[in-house]
Formats: C-alpha cells, structure tokens, sequence
C-alpha cells in the first residue's frame, strides 16, 4: 500500500506598490475641545495642544518618510477643527468641490479651504449642498464612495457626480459615533477598502457587499479606536496603534501597516485621515 501525501500549499502575501502622494495638511495650532458636535468629544475635558502638535507632526514625518509631498494651510485663529484638513474640500482630477459644514462652528472653515485653492489656480465649484469634504467623499479607483446620514446632503452626491463627471456611490451611516464616512471606511488601493459593516444601514451594506466581496472588515474594537480613518498609499498603511485585528488583516494582504498615535485628536473624533486632504492632480499624460 502506496502512502501518498500531497504537497504543503504555499501562500505569498501580494506584492503591493507605494504611489506618491500629495496632501494638504493644517498644524493643530488652535486645537481645542470647546463645543461638541459629534459623540467623541467633551469640551469638560482637558486637550494638551502641545502633545496634539508633537502627535500631528510625527504624522506628516511619516508621510514625508514615505516620498509624498505635503503642503500645509496656515490655521485660523478661533477654528479649533481645521486640523481636520480632509474635510475642507474634495479633489480630483484637479477639480475642487468645496465643503460647506453642516453646523455654524465649522462653517468658516470651507471659505478658508477654498482660498488656498484658488489662490494656486485650481477650478473650485461652489458647493449648493452641505458636504463635508473628504470627511464623506472617499475616491476609489472607479468610482466615488459618498457618506450621508449625519453631515453630507444626499442631494451633494448628485452635485459632486456632475462636477467631477464620475460615478458616485451612495452609502447611508447610521451610528452617530461614526458621522463621516472616512470614520467608518477606508480606501486601500484602487477598489480594495476596509469597513465596518455595522456603521452602515442595511441596504448600504448590500451594497458594499456586492461591490466589494473581499474587503477587510472591521471588528467594534477596530473601529472604536478610529482604525478605519486611515490613509493609504497603496503600500504603506497609517493607521491607529491599537487597531491590532486590521493591523494582522492587511498584513495577510501585503499591505505594511504603520502605527500611529493621535490620541489628542481623537478627543474631537478624528485620527490620521481626517489630518490628510489628498491633492489630486490630472494624471500625467
């Protein structure tokens, strides 16, 4: 009797490619918790606005380590939030939507976006309808994933369709603890994502699932420590520390995960994506 055994399968990781990148990023100069528009933050707190810079700027060193380029936009006195850089405005292709903030203590933030596009050339359409940037307009490599239910106007969705002339994707949030979309998913490479499935209403969750059979799904405790609000550059991933489970995840996918810490901003419920407006320019011909 002949025994035969059959041979050891063997598994290898992707081989990811890192794309440059170019962000628009602002220094938590004027970082405070002194109102509270989302679940994350107490303004009876205290905030450490030195530790919250030292945070912010390892950040922008790691990005800078990485080859990507970053500009900074010159914060503005009585705007604690505009750290948030990836909710002053979306860009693609060159186009710049500009936000318009849902609640009036953010309102001024948007006009402050927009000039420092236009004062560098770039075509910026005036937003009819509440959108909140990148915070809720999330570009994959074939179409545009848009948020709504606690900030972005659904009806912005057709606005941005329009002006950038791509298809956009609607997904309706419905945990108020994860009010943009960049809290709840995060764009890898091209049409892969990682979630979590829970932040989202049931038919958006179909529709993630038919979209995206394979993406990374986030655990409760992934999510509660922001570890979706992550950028990626194709390879390198920057995402919260503790985010443990999605750290093993995309390294089974070959991704290099990155750890960081900014546990000042998380205070004001927002971590490495919401520091990060991506710049987007036409591709090169």
């Amino acid at each position: 009797m002949t025994l035969t055994t059959s041979a050891p399968v063997r598994t290898t990781r992707p081989v990811r490619t890192a794309r440059p990148r170019r962000y628009l990023m602002c220094p938590p100069v004027h970082f405070d918790v002194c109102y509270s528009i989302n679940p994350w933050m107490e303004p009876e707190k205290p905030t450490d606005g030195g530790l919250a810079l030292v945070q912010w700027e390892r950040l922008i060193n790691l990005f800078r380590g990485l080859g990507h380029q970053v500009e900074q936009i010159q914060p503005v006195p009585g705007l604690p939030d505009m750290v948030f850089a990836a909710n002053g405005a979306t860009m693609v292709d060159g186009k710049v939507l500009s936000a318009r903030f849902r609640y009036p203590q953010r309102a001024d933030e948007g006009p402050a976006y927009a000039d420092w596009f236009r004062q560098r050339g770039y075509q910026v359409h005036e937003a009819e309808h509440i959108n909140e940037g990148e915070g809720d307009y999330l570009v994959t490599g074939s179409r545009i994933l848009a948020g709504t239910g606690f900030r972005t106007d659904r009806l912005s969705h057709e606005e941005a369709a329009r002006f950038f002339g791509l298809p956009v994707q609607s997904l309706t949030l419905v945990d108020p603890r994860y009010y943009h979309l960049d809290t709840a998913l995060a764009v890898l490479d091209h049409d892969e994502i990682m979630y979590y499935p829970q932040a989202f209403s049931p038919d958006s969750q179909q529709v993630l699932r038919e979209l995206y059979p394979d993406a990374i799904l986030a655990t409760d405790a992934d999510a509660e420590v922001f570890g979706l609000n992550a950028v990626s550059d194709g390879r390198h991933v920057l995402l919260a520390s503790q985010a443990t489970h999605l750290i093993e995840e995309l390294w089974a996918r070959g991704f290099v995960p990155i750890g960081v810490d900014l546990s000042e901003l998380l205070k004001s419920g927002g971590s490495a994506k919401c520091c990060t407006l991506e710049l987007r320019e036409l591709p090169a011909r």
